[in-house]
Order: structure tokens, then sequence, then C-alpha cells
């Protein structure tokens, strides 16, 4: 059998986030698909994940991160290797080496911001905003037929808990990986009392971070939740905006004009 998700009990009804080792020895990894076949490498590559090398870190974030990475889709493997992330994040081994006092042994990105960074991506592959795509193309049963996905969304409370610590580490890069992981899982309906902090956190990202992904997630958040973001954008964020309206509308065109329909409305 795998172990996928998490525990829960009589007198605590709201999962509980597994510990990492009982995850990584109670999976029966070779079991689960992954976009190249199963995952019967990712015991070896997660451990990795904890040594107290940085450099070891890295390579074994891209071996195990990458192998269920692809195409925008969740695995069966991406459920319990979100968990697993999500159970090493405080870990001490995480952050082992990364402060020494020779800035060329320092890591480019923390392994923290890393994991927290592919968190994001996958909780942003599995939004609302995805599961709306899907049931547009595929029927309101779109959700029955991508299980990985549905499983991953009801795991997305205990995944929150292991990011919400990090909305106010004392690394930047940390703390807005964190915030920009932490606005998708919050759709879930369990977390939506935690807008309004994770609104702050996304004016404070505004007010400092120039990273033009985060800075238009943060965008996208306090819009979809109905906050005036007239004073918080730049010049670039407006500069951004307008050329994605631009491409936006020039591929709706392209494809409608593409299969000789509607090109004329468009026109107009």
């Amino acid at each position: 059998m795998t172990s996928r998700g998490s525990r829960t009990t009589e007198s605590n009804p709201h999962p509980e986030l597994p510990h990492f080792q009982e995850l990584l020895d109670g999976t029966d990894w070779a079991s689960l698909a992954t976009p190249y076949g199963t995952g019967e490498s990712l015991p070896a590559a997660l451990t990795r994940l904890l040594d107290l090398d940085p450099a070891v870190r890295a390579a074994a974030a891209e071996d195990a991160l990458g192998e269920v990475t692809h195409q925008n889709t969740i695995y069966e493997a991406t459920v319990p290797v979100a968990l697993y992330v999500a159970a090493i994040l405080n870990h001490p081994a995480v952050a082992a080496g990364e402060h020494a006092h020779e800035a060329e042994l320092q890591p480019r990105h923390p392994t923290r911001e890393t994991l927290l960074d592919w968190l994001g991506c996958t909780a942003y592959d599995a939004d609302d905003e995805r599961v709306a795509m899907g049931e547009n193309h595929f029927g309101e049963g779109f959700l029955d037929a991508c299980p990985d996905m549905r499983a991953f969304r009801d795991l997305r409370p205990v995944i929150y808990s292991a990011v919400q610590r990090f909305l106010t580490n004392d690394n930047a890069k940390v703390r807005d990986a964190a915030l920009i992981a932490a606005v998708p899982l919050a759709e879930h309906h369990a977390l939506t009392r935690h807008r309004n902090e994770l609104a702050d956190h996304a004016h404070r990202l505004l007010s400092t971070s120039t990273d033009r992904y985060k800075r238009d997630r943060a965008l996208d958040a306090l819009n979809a939740w109905g906050h005036d973001t007239s004073t918080l954008k730049n010049a670039n964020d407006i500069a951004a905006r307008e050329l994605r309206t631009r491409m936006d509308d020039h591929d709706l065109w392209w494809a409608s004009n593409g299969t000789g329909e509607y090109a004329e409305d468009l026109l107009f």
C-alpha cells in the first residue's frame, strides 16, 4: 500500500503532517507514477535533501523535484513528495552550511527557498483557476478524473501549516517564497481566514521585492481578494501587465483566426 496522506484522530479531526521519515519509509515509491516512469529513485534523492552540504542538497532538489515536475501536471508521486518537502522545511539540515562567511560558498538560492518555490508552483498547478480550466474543457467531472490533483487539493491545509511559519523568516528570499506558496494554498475553504494576514505580507513583498514573478503573484492575489492595488504598482508592474494583456489578446486572436472563426469579431 502507498502512504499518501496525513493522520486524523477523533480528538483531532484536522489532518496532521506526518514525520518525514515516516513518509519516506511508509511510501511504496516504486508503485507511484511519475512523468518519466515510477518513483523508485525518489527515496535516495529525497534523503539527500537533508545532507549537510548545500551543493548536495541543490543537486538532490533538482533530482527529486524534477522527477515529479512536468507540464503543470500533478502525478501520483507528486503528493507524497509534496508532503515530504513540507515535513522537512523546518529541519535544521535544510539550512546547514548556508551561512558561510565566504561569499563564494553560499548557495545562490537557500534550500528552503527552492523547496518553497516548488511547493508554490505545484499548488498553482492544482489551484481553482486550473480546475476551472479543466472543467471548461472536460466537464464538471474533471477532478473525478484527476484523483492526484484532488488529493493534493485536499491536503492544502496540511502543507499550509508547514509553510506558514516561514512567512516571517529572517531571510527575505525565504519569506517571499513562503508567501507565494501560501497564496494558492489559501484557496482551500478552511484557510480563507488567513487571507488578511497574507495580504499584509503581500504589501510587504511589493514594497521590497523586484522579482517579476513574485510581484505578479502578489498583485493577482490582492486583486482577487478585493484589495485596491493602484498605489502598490510601480512602472514595471504596469508595463508588464500591459504586455501580458497584449500577448493574451494576440494569442486569442491568432487561435481564433487560425480556425477561420470569430476573426471578424475580434478585429472589432
